[in-house]
């Protein structure tokens, strides 16, 4: 059960980027709202919401900040927006498919906003299916390797815990592990690793290419760039892409 998602590693490089953007703390704030709107402000009883929370706190999101968006997406307090959750297909250069998660009040400023991304960076809209079918919708949690006070987690001490709780596959990322499992069963796998005292950095439905197409340095800047472009509206939550990056390709982009 090893392996190496090229793609969880590059989200997670770009995350570090987006918060020093300070667009991360909005996306944060938006699916916490989102959350507690449609499951009630029980941190307890919404495990969408709990998750949403934790990692807005993992991504250093102050606390009262936090509150307030679950005050505003419950409607203890008011001033929460009726976001509506949209989905985007594309293609970026060289024909890598893209899938593009929106959360927005203005669907016409998403879709505006999600074409110009895509076309003044070689890429293109592609038509409702075209590109989905590339893409499982899977639940993926990330464990960093490094456990505060705690020893390294390994491959064999994760499997030994979330096997039971639906995980189908661990990956080593280099610095952390990733988690898949069906997108019902991450809620199970978080629980199993709170349980036996692993901290984990976030725990999510996420979609995971079925079919990944091997990039060169100059695919993989193209396809960066339709991202970077993409996240850069208020209106898109979550960017996936079927592209496949090497390390060899990853670390030649980090010396340029």
């Amino acid at each position: 059960m090893s392996g190496h998602s090229k793609w969880a590693t590059t989200k997670h490089k770009k995350a570090a980027i987006d918060a020093k953007r300070g667009k991360l703390f909005a996306k944060l704030i938006k699916n916490i709202e989102v959350a507690a709107r449609q499951g009630g402000g029980d941190l307890a009883g919404n495990p969408t919401l709990y998750d949403a929370v934790q990692k807005a706190k993992k991504s250093s999101v102050p606390n009262d900040n936090i509150d307030r968006a679950v005050k505003r997406g419950s409607g203890a307090e008011a001033g929460g927006a009726d976001y509506l959750a949209l989905t985007y297909e594309g293609y970026a250069p060289g024909g890598i498919a893209v899938l593009i998660e929106c959360l927005t009040d203005n669907k016409n400023r998403a879709v505006a906003e999600v074409r110009t991304a895509l076309t003044r960076n070689g890429g293109s809209m592609a038509e409702s299916g075209s590109v989905a079918y590339l893409f499982n919708r899977k639940g993926v949690v990330i464990v960093p390797k490094a456990q505060e006070g705690k020893a390294d987690a390994t491959e064999d001490d994760l499997l030994e815990v979330v096997l039971d709780a639906g995980a189908e596959d661990v990956n080593d990322l280099g610095e952390s592990f990733e988690i898949v499992s069906e997108a019902t069963d991450f809620v199970a796998v978080r629980e199993a690793l709170q349980a036996a005292g692993i901290d984990y950095d976030s725990a999510e439905a996420s979609f995971v290419p079925t079919v990944e197409v091997p990039l060169d340095a100059d695919g993989a800047k193209k396809m960066f760039r339709v991202i970077e472009a993409l996240e850069d509206s208020d209106d898109v939550q979550n960017v996936f892409a079927n592209g496949d990056v090497s390390d060899e390709v990853l670390a030649q982009l980090d010396e340029d």
